[in-house]
């Protein structure tokens, strides 16, 4: 009987907060580079371990990296914004 290879948590986490990045925001932006060094991490342990949740891994880091770019935007907008209301 061959066992199942464990689905690497690193990998859970960091989808997780990859989608958390893109919907909470300011936060996100916080949350998005978590979830972008925890895929990194993720993808590294399971090239070592051969564990499962490569694709979760991937997707935590895409997850991630669109979370920070919205975030950076949003961030930017609100600079903007409120440094042309109080100019005029």
């Amino acid at each position: 009987m061959v066992g199942k290879a464990n689905t690497n948590s690193n990998a859970v986490i960091s989808l997780t907060l990859g989608i958390l990045s893109i919907l909470i925001p300011v936060v996100g932006l916080v949350l998005g580079v978590i979830g972008f060094v925890l895929s990194r991490k993720a993808i590294k342990e399971i090239e070592k371990t051969n564990e499962d949740g490569r694709g979760l891994a991937t997707s935590g880091l895409v997850c991630s990296s669109v979370g920070i770019i919205i975030q950076i935007f949003a961030v930017i907008g609100f600079i903007a914004y409120y440094s042309l209301t109080t100019v005029g």
